[in-house]
């Protein structure tokens, strides 16, 4: 069975409910996904919610920029920057958060989990 027979995508909001540049929370299927619409290249990413750091769900709150290239989120806690492609802190790489598939129709974003 191929991939994407099996993914569920849940829709978790709606763009015109976003604002460029910030993140919002969703819970789906029991898990804290945050969504952030990063606005100068007009793309949606989804990523765990958690900071592994603070050990709490609060990276939705984070501040969204580029660093070296890389869109990223920093942790409104202690600042650790994370990758939004791909989780991977870029301060401490033995260190990454899930992140999920995303896609917009319309409107609507869905997030597969």
């Amino acid at each position: 069975m191929s991939e994407l027979a099996t993914e569920t995508w849940t829709e978790v909001c709606r763009k015109s409910q976003l604002s460029p540049g910030t993140g919002v929370c969703a819970l789906v299927k029991g898990q804290q996904i945050a969504i952030f619409w990063e606005g100068l290249s007009d793309q949606i990413f989804a990523l765990s919610n958690y900071c592994p750091f603070g050990k709490v769900n609060m990276l939705s709150r984070g501040i969204i920029g580029d660093y070296q290239g890389e869109l990223m989120v920093a942790s409104p806690l202690y600042k650790q920057r994370f990758s939004l492609a791909t989780g991977r802190c870029l301060d401490d790489e033995s260190v990454s958060i899930p992140t999920y598939k995303v896609k917009v129709e319309g409107d609507s974003i869905k997030v597969a989990a």
